[in-house]
């Protein structure tokens, strides 16, 4: 038996709730169960709890042995003088407040179905992929539904806190940070801490005096990425590096080191010195982007955004001074809709929040329903698993429950686990 289980019996009321006895033999009716606490002192705050003919408003406290109570010395905690009711798994002791009276006890080991406990076992020690694959079959498509949406609100709740950080280190501009978190998309995964670094040491301002021309923009870009730093053969790295001379002086630039960038298994579309050129055409091609965002309504135009291409001198490069093929390298549609799903979609969702604009914030929502599901290895697991995932909506909610449940056995937090709990 875990206290973690006692305490989901006790928060979902998955007791003989008609059966319930102190350990002195008085009835208990249960008003209110409490609010969980997950900080210290009491487990359930603030519940009210009739034993015999009086009604006591206070907390619980829930141990599997009632002897844990003084194994934690709350017997001499201040904090647990307030504890009304004393819900254990096994009665092997009676226990006393801080001032000497005693602890009121219920004993719950005969008071929920065994079924539920060998079933909670089962998922516990589950080997499968996600613990529930065997039984998630059984639970129903509004349950799932319901489940997903949570999940998905969640999932943006929990990118609030780094935005909000993000914004304050800029002096509460939008632009800028909308700016910043772009760049680190463009970055993708391998490369977004480098990108973050230059769009934190270049600031929109500096780029927004040279927004007119393109080769001033790539110049500021890879000067400050530290691809400028070297002699080249090619006309036109010759020429943004003179041109990086002297912009550098003017700004007071301080390049990166070169070193930095990922280029090893990267695909040649993905390097870094290509995505600085498209990011390049995005600043040139947009002034104040999230505003603009924020006032369109369709993806087709927030994705028109995005279709970045690049200077003519990078038709027939990847690096500097190496020529290829000649082709067009504009951003791709997979990178285009990640870029949404991750950056685009929160700060919508964060800035509706902020503003309370409902409307924004369940248009951030849509938005996910109009992009296609993620391909990944854990949404086409879900695939194999029975949840097939038919838009973005659904792919970044399958990844939170994955990530955030599953993997950590949060079956008792989970509705999908709660549902197969209470199945009989």
């Amino acid at each position: 038996m875990t206290e973690k289980f006692i305490h989901y019996l006790w928060k979902m009321k998955l007791l003989k709730m008609d059966e319930l006895h102190s350990s002195s033999g008085e009835r208990i009716q249960v008003i209110k169960s409490g609010e969980h606490n997950h900080d210290a002192g009491p487990d359930f705050l603030n519940a009210r709890i009739r034993i015999g003919n009086t009604e006591w408003a206070g907390n619980v406290e829930i141990h599997v042995k009632a002897s844990e109570w003084n194994q934690h010395r709350h017997h001499t905690d201040s904090g647990y003088n307030n504890v009304i009711l004393h819900v254990v798994y096994e009665n092997d002791a009676v226990v006393f407040h801080e001032d000497g009276t005693a602890v009121p006890s219920l004993e719950l080991k005969h008071l929920f179905d065994p079924g539920t406990y060998e079933t909670y076992q089962s998922l516990m020690q589950s080997a499968a992929w996600v613990p529930c694959a065997a039984q998630i079959s059984r639970v129903n498509d509004i349950t799932i539904t319901q489940c997903l949406h949570r999940l998905m609100t969640e999932r943006l709740e929990q990118k609030v806190g780094p935005i909000i950080l993000s914004l304050e280190e800029n002096h509460h501009n939008w632009e800028e940070t909308f700016y910043q978190s772009i760049a680190a998309a463009f970055g993708a995964k391998v490369n977004a801490e480098p990108f973050r670094m230059l769009a934190r040491a270049l600031p929109l301002k500096i780029l927004a005096k040279h927004k007119s021309s393109l080769f001033q923009l790539e110049t500021l870009l890879f000067g400050s990425a530290g691809f400028l730093d070297e002699k080249f053969s090619d006309e036109y790295p010759i020429r943004l590096r003179k041109e990086f001379d002297f912009l550098r002086m003017r700004h007071q630039l301080k390049p990166m080191k070169k070193h930095v960038w990922k280029f090893l298994r990267l695909r040649p579309s993905n390097f870094p010195t290509i995505r600085l050129a498209q990011f390049a055409q995005l600043v040139f091609t947009s002034t104040h982007l999230l505003s603009k965002i924020i006032e369109t309504k369709d993806l087709k135009t927030v994705f028109q955004f995005f279709e970045s291409g690049t200077s003519e001198y990078w038709l027939d490069h990847y690096r500097f001074d190496k020529s290829s093929a000649n082709r067009k390298k504009q951003l791709g549609k997979d990178a285009v809709e990640l870029i949404i799903i991750n950056t685009v979609v929160p700060f919508l969702f964060v800035y509706g929040k902020l503003h309370d604009d409902e409307a924004l914030i369940s248009r951030s929502l849509k938005l996910l329903e109009q992009v296609p599901a993620e391909k990944n290895s854990i949404i086409t697991q879900w695939r194999k698993t029975g949840l097939a995932a038919s838009s973005a909506f659904d792919s970044q909610a399958l990844l939170q429950l994955k990530n955030s449940y599953c993997r950590n056995f949060r079956c008792l937090d989970c509705a999908i686990g709660h549902k197969i709990l209470s199945m009989k």
